[in-house]
């Protein structure tokens, strides 16, 4: 018999009955009830159940009565209902079976190392990993991989509506640096030379746009050899955008529109539009990162001012050694006991900070071990600085602001997944502006870019680039989502004389520019357009959607925390005829 599909295994209903039909796929679960054999056969598309009955054909029941897991069987029958009560309601095809008149058996298989049709069994990560082709096949990647598709597909057709053009950029480049190490590709033909991967398509795009081409898009693939993490890959996917004459306010509303777009179609439901605006100080003076969860509330607040007032002489350290003292009110917190007060305590004590202080609001008053270090009216004003109330746990962190900040970030997480304060299927879109250009690097004594050294300078700011660099804004942006970093981006620069002066500020030779972008510093000197754009993580975006822990739950075929591919065994060693071919020699470690 052929193994041409009529249906797939999650297409059949009620309306079939009757029919003819020939099945293709796995065998995810074999039951044997003393005469009739049931099969659960799955393909990617769902699961049908079909039925092999020893007085139909003898011969043909027995040989299903040897089918083992993970064969691949084709199967021709009628489709029939499963009568009164036996129906599944869990299944789309769950008011039906196949009565199997004829089967061919187009594969055997190794017992898998680990269950397929028990999704739920815990598997450790690396065995996964091995037998990617597995784990995809038990479900919970593969659902993944059909939201990353149609979150692809969404966009590209958004944005194609939005007159954006889906232009290719190279993969073999030239090594500019952007902060992550290359990965470098030896070449052939010009043995000691090297390509680089692109870390992303930055110049490439700016290009593009001085080329006229106006508006541009790229599913591309990107790649940065740097220390890994569950939000981190060493090869990862961006969805690439980029425009000429616009300015963020012209380019937010499509990146929102856009987003809505993918939301509409992965998971059924639209976004509230326009996104809540952030600069940067006002997001790191109120949540501490320039990433926020804004799920829930719970901001925190500074109260510098009343703590100089007090006598307590660890608020007053601090404050004299130039550093903050902020707090956060956890509300409903006054019952949490002591111990879980010094767990909190040595929770941000893994952040940095020394201590931590607390107020409980009692009925009665303020309770702590400190509250003898301020007087009744003071403990009153910060009350009602913390928006408290009876009933509120305050807490305290102080220290320089970098510490404290990153602290009660972490502290104010924390406590919002401990106490369930996150409707984890709520989506909190904002965007972030008015990053700082440059960063002091001790290490190099000199200014660093917050971004990259082809973001625009705050047009306000301008003058600052002489007086006080590190004073200066750059008209850059984030796209944050559910605490992560979505997107980031920025106006760039069109000038060729601000961007030699940034060249300038960053200390880089005229010899160091020509080398690393000679050719992108060229190109800038005719004639180009106001520009700007954005990157969206789309591993990151789907791993949210998906509600996934990891990246490596959202990809085929990811690399491990050790940037190793377990499945291939990649990297590996090549043959010495192919090193002698391209003239390097490998000095092992010893």
């Amino acid at each position: 018999m052929r193994y041409e599909r009529t249906h797939d295994c999650g297409t059949l209903t009620a309306k079939a009955i009757g029919k003819r039909v020939l099945l293709a796929g796995w065998v995810h679960r074999r039951r044997d009830h003393g005469g009739l054999i049931f099969i659960d056969l799955r393909d990617r598309f769902g699961v049908t159940q079909i039925v092999f009955h020893p007085e139909t054909d003898a011969a043909l029941h027995e040989r299903a009565g040897a089918l083992r897991s993970e064969w691949v069987i084709a199967v021709e029958g009628e489709v029939v209902s499963r009568g009164p009560g036996m129906s599944n309601p869990k299944l789309s095809t769950g008011e039906i079976e196949v009565n199997v008149t004829h089967m061919r058996l187009l594969s055997e298989a190794k017992t898998p190392p680990f269950s397929i049709c028990d999704e739920s069994l815990n598997v450790g990560e690396e065995l996964r990993l091995k037998y990617r082709y597995l784990d995809i096949r038990r479900g919970k990647v593969s659902r993944a991989l059909e939201v990353r598709h149609q979150a692809m597909l969404a966009a590209r057709n958004f944005l194609d509506q939005q007159n954006f053009l889906e232009i290719t950029t190279p993969v073999l480049g030239k090594s500019t640096p952007e902060g992550a190490r290359d990965y470098l590709v030896p070449s052939r033909v010009y043995p000691g030379n090297f390509f680089a991967l692109p870390q992303s398509p930055q110049l490439f795009k700016q290009i593009l746009m001085i080329s006229g081409m106006d508006r541009y898009f790229q599913i591309a693939t990107c790649f940065r050899d740097e220390d890994l993490r569950a939000d981190r890959q060493p090869e990862f996917s961006q969805i690439d955008i980029e425009m000429s004459f616009g300015r963020p306010e012209t380019l937010f509303p499509i990146i929102e529109q856009m987003m809505d777009a993918i939301f509409q179609k992965c998971l059924d439901r639209g976004l509230q539009t326009p996104f809540r605006h952030l600069t940067y100080a006002e997001a790191i003076e109120a949540y501490g990162t320039d990433k926020p969860d804004l799920r829930f509330e719970m901001p925190l607040v500074r109260i510098d001012a009343l703590a100089a007032r007090s006598e307590f002489s660890v608020f007053k350290e601090q404050l004299a050694l130039g550093g903050v003292i902020k707090g956060l009110c956890v509300k409903g917190g006054a019952s949490a006991s002591r111990k879980k007060i010094e767990e909190y305590t040595s929770f941000v004590g893994k952040q940095g900070a020394k201590g931590l202080a607390w107020i409980k609001i009692q009925p009665e008053g303020p309770t702590s071990s400190i509250v003898k270090f301020f007087d009744p009216d003071l403990l009153s004003e910060i009350v009602h600085t913390m928006n408290g109330e009876a009933g509120d746990l305050l807490l305290f962190v102080a220290s320089d602001a970098t510490t404290t900040n990153s602290a009660l970030d972490h502290l104010r997480r924390h406590i919002a997944h401990e106490m369930e304060l996150i409707e984890e299927d709520s989506f909190a879109l904002a965007w972030i502006t008015d990053f700082p250009l440059f960063t002091w690097d001790a290490e190099s004594d000199n200014f660093a870019c917050e971004h990259h050294p082809f973001t625009s300078p705050h047009a306000e700011d301008l003058a600052l680039l002489d007086s006080d660099p590190l004073q200066v804004r750059s008209s850059s942006y984030d796209l944050v989502l559910n605490g992560y970093e979505l997107g980031s981006g920025s106006q760039r620069i069109h000038d060729s004389d601000l961007q030699e002066k940034i060249f300038g500020l960053l200390k880089l030779s005229k010899a160091t520019i020509e080398e690393r972008f000679g050719f992108f510093t060229e190109a800038l000197r005719y004639g180009t357009p106001p520009h700007l754009g954005i990157a969206l993580g789309l591993d990151r975006l789907i791993m949210i959607l998906t509600g996934a822990k990891s990246l490596r739950e959202v990809i085929a075929f990811p690399k491990t925390q050790r940037a190793t591919d377990l499945m291939t065994e990649a990297p590996s060693a090549v043959m010495q005829e192919q090193l002698t071919e391209l003239k390097i020699h490998v000095e092992l470690p010893e």
